[in-house]
């Protein structure tokens, strides 16, 4: 089960729990603390047979919503993905910035950049992996932990862009032992390449918080990058 499913799991017996202790006070029948249980068990026990904890993805990410300042850590973390995938030379066919978004999509996962991974995908596959290609792409999937520390001093995401790191490690066969320093390593190299482009990672921000379109928020970067030149 997902984190999210067993914390919705953890919420519905704590409130069966306080139903059932309160419940003479509030003149809830035994009955109805019967309803509201199997109710309970069962939306999540459907939620996530049925579809993958997606629902509990919903409902957690629409209540955070709801605040200012977790859309803002979210869209910071989404454009170091996006301004860093961009600058390494990694085709960005979407984003997405909420779970709603992602579902209608119909991107799988939590979201987020989606970014081609073909050619690292077959050069796993086929055992033949160069070292610029994991540097590439392990500096692109802490990218978005580098521009949350850089911009709130403490990263609050993260959880699947590490785990993506520790996959890649494991499908290579080389010893997990590796990946913290690889981690680190990845983040610090992330961290300059936001550092050395300002202005093009603030008016990235801006431009994906508006729902711009992908070419757009290229173009932008590379406007951006090119005064910098001049």
């Amino acid at each position: 089960m997902s984190d999210i499913t067993l914390n919705i799991i953890a919420v519905s017996v704590f409130s069966v729990t306080m139903l059932i202790l309160l419940g003479p006070l509030l003149s809830v029948s035994p009955e109805g603390l019967a309803t509201v249980t199997a109710t309970l068990i069962g939306l999540v026990s459907l939620d996530q047979l049925g579809w993958q904890g997606r629902g509990g993805t919903l409902l957690v990410d629409w209540l955070s919503q709801r605040s200012p300042a977790y859309c803002d850590r979210i869209v910071h973390h989404e454009a170091g993905h996006f301004l860093t995938a961009y600058l390494l030379g990694i085709p960005i066919d979407a984003y997405t910035l909420t779970a709603w978004e992602t579902l209608q999509a119909g991107v799988n996962g939590t979201g987020g950049v989606v970014f081609k991974t073909d050619d690292i995908d077959r050069a796993v596959e086929i055992g033949k992996i160069s070292q610029q290609e994991i540097d590439r792409y392990c500096t692109v999937w802490m990218a978005g932990i580098a521009a949350e520390e850089l911009t709130y001093g403490t990263a609050q995401g993260g959880r699947d862009d590490r785990l993506k790191l520790n996959l890649l490690w494991q499908q290579m066969n080389r010893p997990l032992a590796e990946v913290p320093l690889k981690q680190r390593w990845s983040m610090l190299q992330a961290r300059t390449l936001i550092e050395k482009e300002p202005n093009a990672y603030s008016a990235l921000i801006k431009a994906m918080a508006d729902r711009r379109p992908v070419k757009e928020c290229c173009d932008l970067i590379e406007q951006h990058l090119q005064s910098a030149e001049a």
